[in-house]
């Protein structure tokens, strides 16, 4: 696979927020691009609640790879469910005297029909978590605690 390019551009807007964009997005059916107001978290002095923020963008990053990679893994193994959804929790904590994201805990949940398809939901869940590009690339810790539900 080739080498690719994400571009993503940021403008401060007012106080501790700003617009995030990229030149490769667009709303559907629009030229209008698709962007996202982009704030300091309200843990932090002048923080703004209420707008996402780089700990949620980073958190959020790891458990939408999780899912993707899911779905990517389920359809090329020919594996039919009935859903996905994925809770995710980031730990923002000071290490050495700087503030980290320390850890990401995943909590993956796969709906399957049949009972006898939990083990292999199971694998495709671990392969996963291994072959997650962002999991990969980040130095935190990521934890998964999954949950397979027969909904018949």
């Amino acid at each position: 696979m080739d080498k690719h390019i994400y571009n993503v551009d940021i403008n401060w807007t007012q106080d501790r927020k700003g617009m995030m964009c990229s030149p490769e997005l667009f709303k559907p059916d629009s030229k209008e691009r698709n962007c996202i107001e982009v704030a300091t978290p309200p843990e932090f002095s002048s923080g703004i609640p209420n707008i996402w923020s780089p700990e949620h963008l980073f958190t959020a990053a790891v458990s939408s790879c999780l899912m993707t990679t899911f779905l990517a893994i389920a359809e090329y193994s020919k594996f039919e469910f009935i859903s996905f959804r994925c809770g995710s929790k980031g730990v923002l904590d000071k290490v050495d005297g700087k503030f980290m994201m320390t850890e990401v805990l995943l909590f993956p949940e796969v709906f399957i029909a049949d009972e006898k398809q939990r083990e292999r939901a199971e694998r495709i869940l671990e392969k996963s978590e291994k072959a997650c590009l962002i999991s990969n690339s980040i130095t935190s810790k990521v934890t998964m605690e999954s949950k397979i539900t027969v909904q018949p």
